[in-house]
């Protein structure tokens, strides 16, 4: 790599390492490393949820599904913004009503501190188990252009990550997070800049050249909703159904929010998020297909086809600040990640102890967990950012289901709450030995939580509809009301009816 390259990209983590000093003397307790001091704009909030969601994967993979095919991957986007305006009206509420630390405190409110400290689990092994493989996506891409070897660069990047993320806290990384969004976007749109100049078209004509291949096809009509991710309406549900739990019930998305000064500019940060990931998905869908038609359609390896394109197309320099996105997409999350890990470590399971140090020393102790599983992980034959997806979905279902039951007036028996989790968790990954597509597995694994505590109460007490009337049935209910159970019922049918309609398409 030339020493131009090298300069920009030392500048680049040295400027973070300084930033992050020179905020840790604003941070006096746990509440201001976790919360800031809740005055964040919301756009600077929003950039940081797009930075911290797509990371290096969409760097490096998203690029990737355009080359190796076209762009369905869109409908995915599509649901995301239905699913964070769900999360902006269902739970954002909740959350700046109680006044919390950890989302999680809601579940321990509701269901008492073992739900809550369960919940905390669930994310806590998500979290690390997704960033892992968000690292490894990270060393491919600087293995390829500096030729560093995967321990160097992961221990390069997780350190410096480290250092501004334990001095500076949440403040410093929302921030920071800002700036890497706009710079792993600029590096998209450079990179499509040269594209175009390499082929000597403009992008209407090179627009045209992809469609009369088929390469930017964006609806997928055909295909079974339960067999296949990327088919119309199971790429939309999937995507409604991941973006309303990652970003309602993963604590390192809904943190970015919790540092807003209320609640609408909490909403204003998520919704916006859902639109500007759209936005990003088609420039780096675009730079993909664009690396098709400069390479000729020639084989490269998967999740290789960008960092190509950086390694042997782009100037001195330029080469330099692509890299640095790519840096940025990387640290962006592991900060996050850190920062958000640590945070329902204190809350959940320490008890919201106030001492800083503490905080930090839970953060190093993330961090080098983080760092671990990254030099571990196998790399497979499934696109990395599908990886990803599908390591969240195996458990966010489960985790949704809880806190939509938390939503619920009634009390529910402790005892069948924990065995609904659990049978919810492990239909998943039944089903996945089935053939199920990723994008069901939210939804199913959600529904099935939610339907297994009101299956007794449906049956009990719709059964007997003719014998009672509205009052009689809500007296039995505990307080839970005839919404509800009508919630619940239909829920259910509605379960029933797509599965049944997907096997009449299949036997056809």
């Amino acid at each position: 790599m030339h020493w131009i390259d090298q300069s920009i990209i030392i500048l680049f983590l040295s400027s973070f390492i300084i930033f992050g000093f020179l905020q840790a003397k604003n941070n006096k307790s746990s509440d201001d490393y976790f919360l800031s001091d809740k005055k964040l704009p919301w756009y600077v909030a929003m950039f940081s949820i797009v930075a911290t969601e797509t990371s290096v994967l969409t760097f490096i993979s998203v690029p990737g599904l355009a080359y190796r095919g076209d762009w369905f991957f869109i409908q995915l986007a599509i649901g995301y913004i239905v699913g964070r305006i769900l999360v902006s009206i269902i739970l954002l509420p909740v959350y700046f009503k109680t006044g919390i630390v950890s989302i999680y405190e809601v579940i321990g409110l509701k269901f008492g501190n073992n739900f809550q400290k369960t919940a905390s689990l669930i994310f806590l092994v998500t979290r690390v188990l997704a960033d892992g493989v968000r690292f490894l996506a990270t060393a491919v891409i600087i293995q390829v252009i500096t030729g560093w070897s995967l321990f160097f660069a992961v221990l390069v990047i997780g350190m410096v990550t480290m250092i501004y993320t334990l001095s500076g806290g949440l403040k410093t990384v929302i921030w920071i997070d800002s700036v890497q969004f706009i710079l792993y976007l600029l590096g998209g749109l450079i990179s499509i800049f040269f594209a175009i100049n390499y082929l000597d078209a403009s992008i209407g004509s090179a627009l045209a050249s992809l469609q009369s291949i088929d390469k930017i096809s964006v609806f997928n009509y055909s295909g079974s909703f339960f067999k296949d991710p990327y088919y119309f309406l199971s790429a939309i549900v999937g995507g409604i159904f991941l973006s309303f739990s990652s970003h309602g019930i993963d604590h390192m998305m809904v943190q970015r929010v919790l540092t807003t000064k209320n609640l609408r500019s909490a909403q204003k940060a998520m919704i916006g998020s859902g639109f500007v990931v759209l936005v990003q998905f088609v420039i780096f869908l675009f730079a993909g297909s664009l690396i098709f038609l400069l390479t000729n359609e020639v084989e490269i390896v998967k999740d290789r086809e960008f960092t190509h394109f950086i390694a042997n197309y782009l100037p001195i320099g330029v080469k330099g600040l692509l890299l640095a996105g790519v840096l940025s997409a990387a640290m962006s999350t592991l900060s996050s990640s850190i920062n958000s890990l640590a945070s329902s470590t204190v809350s959940d399971w320490l008890h919201k102890a106030k001492d800083i140090n503490i905080s930090r020393l839970v953060s190093l102790a993330w961090g080098a967990v983080l760092i671990f599983i990254a030099l571990f992980f196998n790399e497979t034959n499934t696109a990395i950012i599908i990886v990803g997806l599908e390591i969240a979905s195996f458990t966010y279902g489960a985790l949704l289901g809880l806190f939509l039951l938390s939503r619920f007036q009634r009390n529910f028996n402790p005892t069948s709450l924990a065995l609904g989790l659990l049978s919810s968790l492990i239909i998943v990954f039944v089903l996945k030995s089935y053939g199920l597509a990723w994008t069901a597995y939210i939804g199913i694994a959600a529904c099935l939580h939610a339907v297994s505590k009101g299956a007794k109460i449906i049956e009990k007490h719709f059964s007997n509809s003719k014998n009672l009337n509205v009052s009689t049935q809500q007296a039995h209910t505990c307080s839970m009301d005839l919404q509800d159970l009508t919630l619940l019922r239909n829920l259910s049918d509605s379960i029933t009816l797509v599965s049944q309609t997907d096997e009449r398409n299949n036997l056809k």
